[in-house]
């Protein structure tokens, strides 16, 4: 099929290069504007564009898809589908109905379950113990269109939002790719949502970082990892934590000793510093059972598992 891939952000180039060096035609690239980076605030380019650049494919950058010198740019290209990875705008009617096969989307939760900016932080927050990722088509309501496929993941207890959305990008990228084959040969069902199950993941704000110290230890660190930071005193803490060195004579070295001090900052507002996680790299293999398994659905659904 002729295809038109939407995306903006680091996450969503996995599937971009999976779709790229697939057996579908990519004609173009559709992505967020230019935006204002660093201390200069110098218009950047989103990683998506980069790449995009770097394939030699057309890349549209509307203010807003409902523009329509957009939309006209985008028939002009004659997709058949579009598939969609974080790619940051609603789409409104007019540009949901230009592909006759659709918007495919890669959502990171198993749906109906968190819907919304925000998935895999709030499944993390929430205590799941697995989540996903599932591809739909997308219609006006956010999240709700009918599903394709959908492939499950364990939720480690040292994930971070960073490190569990780095693996479901990587094998999300196969199973976006094994949509988009489904239906250009017409093996995959749509199937409705049921409404039942639905949860909402709206976007994480700073006043979501703030940490209660009398919750239990186990929610505390929830918070912290699935917004994948740390919260540094200057934030909305009234405690820090400082670590100091006593020496022990019986053991004749110095230890770490972590000591609850109070501080009486009020800053205004939180602030965040990002912690470095790393990336990892996961290649896909048929199997019949695995820790992590894609569904599609179609008459003979096919399982998958991809090692890390």
């Amino acid at each position: 099929m002729r295809v038109v891939f939407a995306g903006t952000p680091e996450v969503a180039l996995p599937a971009l290069a999976a779709v790229a060096d697939s057996a579908h035609e990519l004609v173009g690239v559709l992505t967020r504007p230019d935006a204002p980076t660093g201390r200069g605030r110098r218009l950047t380019p989103s990683p998506v564009a980069e790449a995009a650049d770097a394939l030699g494919v057309p890349v549209l950058k509307p203010r807003h898809p409902r523009e329509p010198e957009f939309q006209d740019a985008l028939r002009e290209l004659a997709p058949e589908a579009c598939p969609v990875v974080a790619y940051g705008a609603l789409l409104p009617q007019s540009a949901l109905d230009i592909p006759p096969r659709g918007w495919v989307n890669l959502h990171f939760s198993l749906l109906p379950a968190w819907r919304g900016a925000a998935p895999v932080q709030h499944a993390i927050w929430a205590g799941d113990d697995v989540t996903g990722a599932t591809t739909f088509r997308i219609v006006k309501e956010l999240d709700a269109g009918p599903t394709y496929g959908l492939m499950t993941e364990t939720i480690r207890p040292d994930d971070t939002a960073g490190t569990l959305l780095g693996r479901l990008a990587e094998g999300g990228a196969g199973l976006l790719v094994a949509t988009l084959d489904g239906i250009a040969d017409g093996s995959l069902d749509e199937r409705p949502q049921v409404g039942d199950d639905v949860s909402f993941a709206p976007k994480i704000t700073v006043d979501d970082a703030r940490v209660d110290w009398a919750q239990r230890a186990a929610l505390i660190d929830a918070l912290v990892r699935n917004q994948d930071v740390q919260i540094v005193p200057e934030g909305f803490r009234e405690f820090r934590l400082v670590i100091k060195q006593i020496h022990d004579p019986q053991i004749g070295r110095q230890r770490g000793s972590g000591i609850m001090e109070h501080t009486s900052r009020n800053a205004a507002a939180g602030r965040c510093r990002r912690r470095q996680s790393s990336s990892t790299t996961c290649t896909s293999r048929r199997s019949v059972s695995s820790r992590r398994d894609t569904e599609l659905l179609s008459p003979t659904p096919s399982s998958w598992e991809s090692s890390c």
